[in-house]
Formats: structure tokens, C-alpha cells, sequence
């Protein structure tokens, strides 16, 4: 076997979907020496921790921690502690985390009654309505608040009292919105939340932050068979990250050095301030990509900040222009998945990845490449387009 050389991955600006770029107080917590997972310092870090979780989430829930494991092990948590076999969940269905939902409901043996909105679109309290009529006893509402396959921005505010009324709880996807637009959990009433480390809290990919208020607790503790994964059953990892420290597995102590580091860069700017920041450079960027003839895909009045969903000119070679921009600029944008694929990029703007120099050079690294494409567009509109919105903000 050959010697295996050092590790040089080069220095590329993430502006795609996730994983977004990391603030190097972020990295240098990664490399900070290991403690014990029960040692007293860790457990001081763990209280830190769960603290400014609930300031992101603005919650007082006492049950919100990092999973051990990525986004998706969030979601997967959260439903496999819910649901037991015959329970009716309404999923909604508008892209691809979605679907993912509506496998983890089948797969705990519980009912998904599905409502789909064409991919790009949000569904209204009314279509929430519907489906909930159509269910003998609902037992959950799961909806994707920022549905990262197509930059669509789900209202929330008044989703609960629906949910409420009809004896449900409300379960949100927050993996690319958490830190990066408003999230209120406890004033939109929703019951159970998770999200990611690596999309706007520019942490990287390992850890699932979750927060489950006491309706979503009650459920939990009145189940009448065991949670279908030994890993994420929450009677046990609240033992641990409560007063008792019951050992339920050993936590990645880095990880969570890194997180508690990303979430202090949150508390450090604000959350209001952040969520402008994520505004300004989403505008401005669609100011730009409309000046090039680049329409966004997602449903208008509801497209996120955080990923933009763009759709690509006629004729123009979809792999080849993202591997331009990947060997010639060292950027990275992302594909589309599902029905959307090779029909539109994805343009992450979040955390540490939104800035204001990230979208000027983009947008000029973009209309460089697209104009070797044979794309006829005018030189410079896109920057020009963008700094305009910089200079009315």
C-alpha cells in the first residue's frame, strides 16, 4: 500500500447548499483539546450550550440539545420518538425533505396523509385545514419551514391554531432556516423542532440541534411501545443532557466545542442583525442574477434568504458551468435534486457563506462563464444591479 500524503483540501468559498463556510474561532474550537463526555467542564459546556440553542430557537422549551448525528438524524429523532404504529401524520410535500419525512412515517409503521404543492411552492393554512379533515385522529403536522431542494419559504405564524384545534402537534424542518430568517418556536406555537449545524450556523455537518415543548414531551412519555431506535430515544438522551448525566453514549466533544463557538458568533451579531445581513445579500444577489436574464425558481413572496433557487438559461450546460466555477473560481454552487434537476442551481447564501463580496464575485465569476457559454448577457449588469442594492441599504 502507498503512503497516504497529507491533507490539503483546497480553500473553497461554499455556496451551495450545505455545508457552509466556517469561521475560524469555529475551527480553532475544533482543535481544542478533548475533555471527558461526563467531565465537569464538559458539562458546564453542555449547560452553555442548550442555553444559546434556546436563544436561537427562541425558546424557554427545557428539552432543547444537540442529537448526536447530522440534520437528518434531527429529523429522524423527532418522528421516531412521536410515533408509534397507526398514528396519522399530515406531511407536507413540496420537495425533497418532504419525501424524507413521509419514509421515516412509514417506516415507524405510522399513516402519512400527504398534501403536495408543486416543488418551489408553500402550502396555506387552509390546505392544512384539509388534510387534517381527512384524518380519523391526526396525531402530527410535519412541514418544512425552508425546503433546501427549492428555496421555498413555508409560513408558519399561523399554522398552529389549525394544528391545535384539530389535536395535533406541530413538527417544523428548520435545518437551512435556524440563524438565518425568524424562527420563533414558541410565539408560532410549534411543538417540535430540529434543525443542522451546517447550513446558517456555519458549524460543520455532525450535530442536530432539536427543542420539544411539554405537548410533545406528554406524547413521548404516554407511548405504549418502545422508540424504534435504541440511539435517538429521547428518554434516555434527556437523562443525559439533564440533571442525572445518565451515560447514554459518548458525545463528539469537538463537535460540540465547534457548535457552542458558532453559536456565540450568533449571540455576537444578534439575531435581528443576522437575519438583515441574510435579507440584504439574498436581494442583492437576485438583483444581480435578474440583471443576467436569471429568474429565481421558488414561488414569489415566499423565497428564502438563505437558498436561492435559480432556474438555468436555455442551452446552457448545467454540470459544465457548476465545474467552471468549482476549478476556475474555487466555488462551489449546488445541483437540483428530484424534478428540478438539471433545471436549476442552488446558491446558498448562509452563515459565514453570505456576504457581500461572496455575491459580487459570484455574480462576476457567473457572467464570465455563462458569456464563454455562448449566454448573451451585458457586461458587468449583474454587479452593477447588486451594488445598487448595497448602496440603497
Amino acid at each position: 500500500m502507498d503512503t497516504v500524503g497529507e491533507l490539503v483540501p483546497p480553500a473553497r468559498i461554499l455556496l451551495g447548499p450545505g455545508p457552509s463556510c466556517v469561521h475560524p474561532r469555529v475551527l480553532k474550537a475544533l482543535a481544542t483539546p478533548l475533555v471527558g463526555h461526563l467531565d465537569p467542564e464538559f458539562v458546564r459546556l453542555m449547560e452553555e450550550t442548550k442555553t444559546l440553542l434556546r436563544f436561537v430557537f427562541q425558546t424557554n422549551n427545557t428539552l432543547t440539545l444537540p442529537i448526536s448525528g447530522t440534520g437528518s438524524a434531527g429529523m429522524e429523532t423527532c418522528l421516531v420518538n412521536l410515533l408509534e404504529p397507526g398514528d396519522e401524520v399530515v406531511v407536507g410535500v413540496n420537495g425533497v425533505f418532504g419525501t424524507r419525512m413521509v419514509d421515516i412515517v412509514e417506516r415507524c409503521g405510522g399513516q402519512p396523509v400527504i398534501i403536495e404543492a408543486p416543488w418551489g411552492n408553500v402550502f396555506t393554512p387552509d390546505q392544512i385545514q384539509a388534510a387534517l379533515t381527512r384524518c380519523r385522529r391526526p396525531k402530527v403536522v410535519a412541514l418544512v419551514h425552508a425546503e433546501t431542494s427549492t428555496g421555498a419559504w413555508q409560513p408558519l405564524q399561523d399554522i398552529a391554531p389549525v394544528v391545535h384545534n384539530a389535536g395535533a402537534v406541530l413538527l417544523v424542518d428548520a435545518v437551512t432556516s435556524l440563524a438565518g430568517c425568524p424562527l420563533e418556536v414558541d410565539a408560532w406555537g410549534i411543538d417540535v423542532c430540529y434543525s443542522g449545524t451546517q447550513k446558517c450556523l456555519s458549524c460543520p455537518p455532525g450535530l442536530a440541534p432539536i427543542t420539544l415543548n411539554h405537548a410533545a414531551l406528554d406524547l413521548i412519555r404516554k407511548r405504549k411501545t418502545k422508540v424504534h431506535s435504541w440511539y435517538l430515544d429521547l428518554t434516555m438522551i434527556e437523562k443525559y443532557w439533564g440533571e442525572e448525566r445518565v451515560y447514554h453514549h459518548t458525545a463528539p466533544i469537538s463537535m460540540n466545542y465547534a457548535l457552542r463557538e458558532a453559536l456565540r458568533l450568533v449571540q455576537e451579531e444578534g439575531l435581528e442583525a443576522r437575519f438583515r445581513r441574510h435579507q440584504r445579500n439574498h436581494l442583492a444577489l437576485a438583483a444581480g442574477l435578474t440583471a443576467l436574464g436569471i429568474p429565481l425558481a421558488a414561488q414569489e413572496g415566499h423565497r428564502l434568504w438563505m437558498l436561492n433557487s435559480v432556474r438555468i438559461p436555455e442551452g446552457v450546460d448545467d454540470a459544465r458551468v457548476r465545474r467552471q466555477l468549482l476549478e476556475q473560481y474555487n466555488i462551489e454552487i449546488g445541483a437540483g435534486l428530484g424534478p428540478l434537476r438539471g433545471k436549476v442551481w442552488r446558491i446558498g447564501l448562509m452563515g459565514e457563506s453570505s456576504t457581500r463580496s461572496n455575491v459580487l464575485l459570484l455574480l462576476s465569476a457567473l457572467e464570465d462563464i455563462l458569456r464563454m457559454e455562448g449566454y448573451r448577457c451585458t457586461p458587468g449588469a449583474g454587479v452593477a444591479a447588486a451594488q445598487a442594492v448595497y448602496a440603497g441599504t
